[in-house]
């Protein structure tokens, strides 16, 4: 009999900007190619526009959530939890520490839960103090009480090591897709809505919020003196009084440019054609956003954190993070870099040997799986 993965944890599939959206976009299609398993993934319902569809073989169902910043992750993964009573689901995959809370939920209901520890969400400057112990709580409950645990780095599992004890966690990491060819129509189409060059633009990819450090990126931009344009890809969820000074600094600034929201083939098109990629980031589980940079051969530059420091990139490219001039000047002599090649640092991160690893951690829980 076929058996059921149900996904939770994740606004939703396809399309949602997001680093976990992204693992999960790529991930769960790449298991239902290769085996037979059938996967739900559970959306909530503010971010995207159906019920229930198809992505890739994955089935996609919305369930409903609060568009509030604060309430949003714990009462769309309860109700989310809740629905796995009746989805005859034989493992439940729950993504990052805020939907944790709900995997003693989950291990009640009788379900055997697979839980993906994506960073420590605590540590994100946009949380107050009881955000901020809710998530700690998040990942207490999802480190003890997971049937198995994966981390996507070696940060993450030395941080459960050391907090939690739990010795047993599978070190998977997160991957990335090798560029698909684009038309050139379509490159053409997207770097003229912009106004944009060929290799005559800087870019920087992520959510307005205050751990990716854009303020700092822009403050090191207008240090810096380049002229070449400047451009944020990316939003706020919510707006907050962060996402709307950001925007307004970025107004005050010229040549700074804010393309909104940008997915699939519009988003590959801006990376493929930039100069440098840079990524000031105060916090981060394994940068997705900078594995697609090196995908497209860019050059980067990086903040230190460590996240960024296990991608293992030449010592050149990071920056101390908050470090405006360091930044201002990084970002100078990396406009004056060509291409380069990742290939050599890319090959841990494929998507495939990615799924065949998630399948044997759902196989040590449930032989019948993988």
């Amino acid at each position: 009999m076929t058996k059921k993965i149900t996904v939770l944890g994740t606004r939703g599939i396809p399309d949602v900007l997001g680093g976990v959206e992204t693992h999960c976009q790529n991930l769960y299609p790449a298991i239902k190619a290769l085996f037979d398993v059938d996967i739900c993934v559970i959306a909530r319902s503010p971010y995207v526009g159906y019920q229930t569809s198809e992505y890739k073989g994955v089935e996609t169902r919305a369930v409903w959530a609060p568009k509030k910043r604060s309430l949003e992750a714990i009462v769309h993964s309860v109700l989310a939890a809740l629905s796995t009573w009746f989805d005859k689901s034989d493992i439940v995959h729950v993504h990052a520490i805020g939907p944790g809370l709900v995997v003693p939920l989950l291990r009640l209901m009788g379900k055997k839960v697979v839980f993906t520890h994506h960073g420590p969400d605590y540590d994100r400057q946009k949380w107050g103090y009881i955000a901020k112990q809710t998530l700690l709580l998040g990942e207490r409950f999802a480190v003890k009480y997971a049937s198995e645990v994966i981390v996507i780095s070696d940060v993450i599992n030395n941080l459960i090591k050391q907090k939690y004890g739990r010795e047993d966690a599978h070190l998977i990491y997160n991957g990335v897709n090798l560029p698909k060819p684009l038309s050139e129509d379509h490159i053409q189409t997207m770097l003229a809505r912009f106004s944009l060059q060929p290799k005559g633009y800087l870019v920087a990819v992520g959510r307005f919020v205050e751990e990716k450090g854009l303020h700092d990126l822009i403050a090191a931009y207008r240090q810096s003196g380049i002229t070449l344009p400047l451009v944020l890809v990316g939003d706020a969820d919510h707006p907050t009084a962060y996402s709307i000074q950001l925007k307004q600094l970025a107004a005050d600034t010229p040549n700074v440019i804010l393309t909104g929201f940008l997915k699939g083939d519009d988003l590959q098109a801006v990376f493929s054609q930039a100069k440098l990629f840079v990524m000031p980031s105060y916090h981060e589980g394994l940068p997705i956003a900078l594995l697609e940079a090196m995908s497209f051969s860019l050059p980067a530059v990086v903040s230190d954190i460590p996240a960024n420091l296990e991608v293992k990139l030449p010592m050149d490219a990071y920056f101390k993070v908050g470090n405006v001039t360091e930044l201002a000047e990084k970002i100078t002599k990396g406009i004056q870099q060509d291409s380069v090649d990742y290939s050599e640092y890319l090959q841990r991160y494929d998507w495939q040997d990615i799924a065949r690893q998630t399948v044997a951690v759902y196989h040590s829980i449930d032989k019948s799986i993988g």
